[in-house]
This record gives structure tokens, sequence and C-alpha cells, in this order.
């Protein structure tokens, strides 16, 4: 599958997108909190701990347990002045006038012509506005955003007061319970007293529950402490990247890239249909309206040896030197108790999903094959 020149030939991972040079260290670690002692890998636009135990454990906590891990590439901007309702309405694909008071939503940022720029979260507490976006997205996006501030009363000014932790996991309510913290519903936050103010969000979760912790630097070790008596594991960002394949939630720059269309991404909920004129809404309904996309990003469930991103998938018939019929953008195993299980996302061309067909692939000198999953993965409870 060929790509355009000014891409990379393949996908990469984020801990791939980045070197060390000019990379911040996350503060999780800086804070006296998990990984202090580990050594730290590129991850979305910050320096964090790669693993923390062995990958079974880190594992486990996520897929059956509840796992406490960094969230430090991720920035808050607020949106002021007294047109923000109405232009970050216009800028992003989902609802914001339609939030509730305490209520986010993910989107896509998209150009005239309908192509992912990046995506971000909006956050509503009252009437104020905030945007959650990794770090390693940050300067583009607000360049991008800026760039259609024009008469409009409206300024994004970056927060830097607060740093953020994560637990994650199926039993993560029960934890976030027993520390003293407050259990949400999927899409909510609130504010809370620990040792201080912070504000609790539940962000989208397919598999588990995702809890975002935001607090002060100086609150970060207590805390991280009252969630491991509380239950939670320490897990690195290796588990955590191979957890997010296996939930099928894509990342920017790795499974959706600057020449992807919405639908092609299979995003449904970043999208709202009947919010009005945003920027590339026009594409986003023709597509809807009266047309198809040739390709959409699936879950793959692998069996076979681990590929790298970029691997093509042939369908039955084809081989390597004919057009492929989609190709892996991110792959990763998870040792689980009952047995190793290796799941990727993939775009996958619409004439050969129709088919049903079990896909290949290569591996090295190995093949392997791949199969379309329609509903999300189940793991046993151990």
């Amino acid at each position: 599958m060929k790509l355009p020149r000014d891409l990379p030939k393949k996908p990469m991972t984020p801990i791939e997108l980045s070197t060390d040079a000019g990379i911040p260290a996350s503060p999780f670690r800086a804070m006296g909190a998990a990984g202090a002692t580990q050594a730290l890998q590129p991850y979305r636009g910050v320096l964090t701990p790669s693993q923390l135990d062995a990958p079974e454990k880190e594992t486990e906590a996520l897929v059956t347990g509840a796992a406490l891990h960094d969230l430090g590439w991720m920035r808050r901007v607020a949106v002021r002045g007294e047109d923000r309702f109405r232009w970050l309405n216009g800028m992003v694909t989902n609802s914001v006038n339609e939030l509730a008071e305490d209520g986010g939503a993910w989107n896509l940022v998209l150009n005239a012509q309908g192509r992912i720029q990046g995506d971000l979260w909006v956050w509503r507490e009252g009437d104020a506005l905030e945007l959650e976006i990794a770090a390693d997205q940050q300067e583009k996006l607000l360049a991008h955003l800026n760039r259609y501030i024009i008469m409009d009363d409206v300024e994004l000014v970056p927060l830097e007061d607060e740093i953020a932790i994560g637990v994650t996991g199926p039993h993560a309510d029960a934890v976030m319970t027993r520390a003293g913290l407050p259990a949400l519903e999927a899409l909510k936050q609130t504010r809370a007293q620990w040792g201080g103010q912070l504000r609790v969000r539940r962000s989208y979760g397919v598999l588990a529950a995702h809890y975002e912790i935001w607090l002060a630097r100086d609150q970060v070790a207590a805390l991280c402490r009252a969630l491991k008596d509380a239950g939670a594991a320490e897990v690195g960002a290796d588990s955590l990247e191979a957890f997010r394949i296996a939930e099928a939630i894509p990342a920017y720059g790795v499974d959706m890239l600057e020449r992807d269309l919405p639908q092609e991404t299979s995003q449904l909920r970043a999208l709202h249909f009947t919010k009005g004129c945003y920027l590339g809404q026009e594409i986003v309904e023709r597509i809807r309206s009266r047309a198809t996309v040739h390709r959409h990003l699936r879950q793959l469930e692998l069996m076979g040896p681990l590929p790298a991103s970029g691997t093509e998938l042939f369908a039955a018939g084809e081989s390597e030197g004919s057009k492929a019929s989609g190709t892996i953008t991110s792959a990763a195993t998870l040792p689980l108790k009952s047995g190793a299980r290796t799941f990727a996302l993939g775009m996958v061309r619409a004439q050969a999903e129709a088919a049903n067909s079990v896909l290949t692939y290569a591996g090295g000198t190995a093949k392997g094959d791949a199969r379309i999953l329609s509903v999300p993965p189940k793991f046993e409870s151990e």
C-alpha cells in the first residue's frame, strides 16, 4: 500500500515517535512516585517509565484489576473569552454546546478538507471550557486552532499548575473508593478534597474504567502510595500501550494520520452530525449522506508472530507484490495467565472486510493470520 511521500513509510508507535533529545521527564517520576529508579523512554512527548513490574503482572492489573500509571504527557489548555462556546463548537467534531456542565467529549480536529489534524478532549466545568491534549500534539494543535481566532473573543491559555496520574482497570472504581476518591460515570468529572483540592475525570474505556486525577505536584507521591495501598498496581507505558491496542482505542500519529478522514477511523463517538457547521464538516457530511469510504480502521486478533507497524495484510489469493488488503498500524502481545494473545489495529480495505475472510501477514520469515474482530475481546477473570 503506497503512502504519500510526505508521510512515513510505516506508522510508528508512540515510543518511536520521539528521541530523548529535548524531551522533558514526566513529573510522575520526578516527584518520587512510581518508577523513581526505572529507566525512562519517550512516550507521547515525555520521558516516562516503560516498565515497572513483570509484564505479566502489569497486564493482569489492567485486564482484571486496577493499574496506577503515569499520565504526565497530558496537557490542559483553558479556552477563555466571551465567544469560547461558539468558536470551539466550530473547531471540533463533537458538540461543545451540548456538553453537560461536568462532562467531557473526545473530538477530532480537522482541516478544511476534512483531514484529521489531531485529537483532543473538551471538558466543561460550569461555564468554563478546557482542552486536554497530548504533549506531542500540543504545539501543532494550538498553532492550528490559533489561526482561526480572527475576530473572536477567545484565548487559549496552557495550564501548568496540575499534573495527571491515571487509574485504569475493571476494579478501578473500587480502588478509587478505598483511597477516598470519588467513583464516576464515564465522561464525567468532579472536584475532590484529598490533601488539598484535586480534580477527577473518567474518560472513555472499552474493557475497563479509565480515571484521570489532576493534582498539584507535591501531592503526587502521597496519593500514589494511597492508591497502591488501596489495591492498584504500578504499570509502565509499554503495558499501557498494549492495553490501548486491546481496547481498540487509536492513537493519533500512529493509527490515525493527517491524510485520514474521520469515517475511515471508525470512531463515530468523536462525531456529532446535527450540531451545525464546523471546520471540515462539509466533507464529513458528504461522506455520511452520499458516499462511503473505501477503508476502515479495524481491530484484529493475530495468530502468529508480532508484526511491525506498517506490515501489509493480504486476503485469500493475494500475495506480496499484489495490492494489499490493508496495513497494520500498531500491534502488541498481552501476556495473560490463560495464554498470550496478540491484538492489532489496522486499516483494512472495505472489499476485504466485506468478504469476511482471514487475512494473512508476514512477521519476519514467519507467516501469521489476522481475524477482524466485530466485538471487543473478552478476558477470563483471574
